[in-house]
């Protein structure tokens, strides 16, 4: 574990209260996950029953994004913030299959993630992967981390993941704003992969969805496509831009998938 992490108390999780990392853990088929979790999953399944599929296609398009950008773009650091519960491949063993030396920071600030982030932490021995504890809403504070700083050369191009995060801001100047502190200090050929929940693929039921997800206290949003591309302005968008996840740069499993089945929107883009 990083020496600057603390280990939660059990009163921390609160195993009793759905919490988005364990939701997202059990829906992909995890068993970090207590019965909370997964009451709160199944009441959102009974309403979008093609969540599983969904959840799992943004994952999947989480690897071919880490595989894109290590295999073909040459990317050796990234910053991954909003983690969740390691699940196999993580990203750090998807890039260092394509270059052992490649760097890797994890950030979340779920208690649990704290928890099981020795997962994280197995790196190849040519390259480093870290695990910090902290905040989105706190740029600044991520990126003069000790570990940050100390693992990834801002100098240098930085890949920036915000995978299935960002719904969980709901003001748009504010997520934008964070955005945006982001990316600033990072330098030119930095990119930023991003995936979100969008309110298009089906407004009613993605409604209703996101409407259980926030009864039980994990406050969510959906956005149009629109919403989801101002976050890349400025930046030079990679084909094929901003689409549901599933059809982004797809392999044989995501061809597979009806477009009913899934309700997130995902993009890659260059800081030039």
């Amino acid at each position: 574990m990083p020496e600057t992490a603390d280990q939660p108390s059990s009163a921390d999780l609160r195993t009793d209260v759905a919490h988005s990392a364990r939701v997202y853990d059990y829906l992909l088929g995890g068993k970090d996950n207590f019965a909370a979790d997964r009451t709160a999953a199944e009441e959102v399944v009974k309403i979008a029953p093609y969540m599983r599929t969904s959840v799992r296609a943004n994952r999947n398009f989480m690897v071919r994004v880490a595989r894109h950008l290590a295999a073909d773009r040459g990317i050796t650091q990234f910053l991954d913030i909003g983690t969740g519960l390691p699940t196999s491949p993580n990203l750090h063993e998807i890039v260092q299959a394509v270059d052992p030396s490649s760097r890797i920071v994890y950030v979340d600030n779920d208690p649990i993630v704290l928890v099981h982030a020795r997962a994280l932490l197995t790196s190849s021995p040519e390259g480093r992967s870290r695990y910090i504890h902290a905040d989105l809403g706190e740029p600044e504070a991520i990126l003069a981390s000790p570990d940050v700083r100390d693992t990834l050369d801002l100098r240098r191009p930085v890949a920036l993941c915000l995978i299935a995060v960002l719904h969980f801001i709901h003001d748009e100047d504010h997520a934008h704003d964070i955005v945006e502190r982001l990316l600033e200090p990072l330098a030119s050929g930095s990119f930023l992969a991003l995936s979100t929940i969008t309110i298009d693929s089906g407004p009613e039921e993605v409604a209703a969805a996101v409407a259980e997800f926030n009864a039980r206290g994990i406050n969510s949003k959906a956005r149009t496509k629109e919403q989801v591309k101002s976050f890349f302005d400025g930046l030079e968008l990679v084909d094929p831009g901003v689409t549901p996840v599933h059809h982004w740069r797809p392999d044989d499993e995501a061809r597979s998938i009806d477009d009913s089945q899934v309700s997130m929107y995902g993009g890659l883009a260059r800081k030039p």
